[in-house]
């Protein structure tokens, strides 16, 4: 199941961040195709959000593609964003968290981080098209 966490103050809808929370999953192989996302009313209890931001967020997964809803059963992933070289997670996602310590432990913050991924990021792939 996804663990979703809610941002109030990041200016982001949250119907969005449960869609991108969702993505990420899906990227990372933490949802595989079949697996069942949480009820709405799961979600609503656990983040104590409205349950129609719950369901806009899973209509635009299904818009996109990705899951299934399936009445009376629930909604269902129908569609992985995982790539191949995702099976090297586990020893990129190390050297990665190695690498935030060493910021961290150099003084930089959650922000420094951040510019500093997008820069190098801008520089192996160009722009983010999407201007997040």
């Amino acid at each position: 199941m996804v663990p979703f966490r809610i941002d109030r103050h990041s200016g982001i809808p949250t119907y969005v961040q449960l869609v991108l929370q969702t993505k990420q999953a899906l990227r990372l192989g933490e949802l595989r195709e079949g697996d069942r996302l949480p009820t709405a009313r799961e979600v609503v209890g656990a983040l104590a959000i409205n349950p129609n931001t719950v369901l806009k967020a899973y209509r635009e997964l299904e818009r996109d593609g990705l899951v299934e809803a399936r009445p009376g059963v629930g909604t269902f992933v129908i569609r992985s964003l995982a790539k191949p070289g995702m099976a090297e997670k586990t020893a990129l996602h190390r050297e990665l968290a190695r690498w935030v310590r060493h910021a961290r432990d150099a003084g930089l913050d959650r922000a420094d981080l951040e510019a500093l991924m997008n820069s190098a990021l801008a520089i192996e792939y160009g722009p983010d098209p999407e201007g997040t």
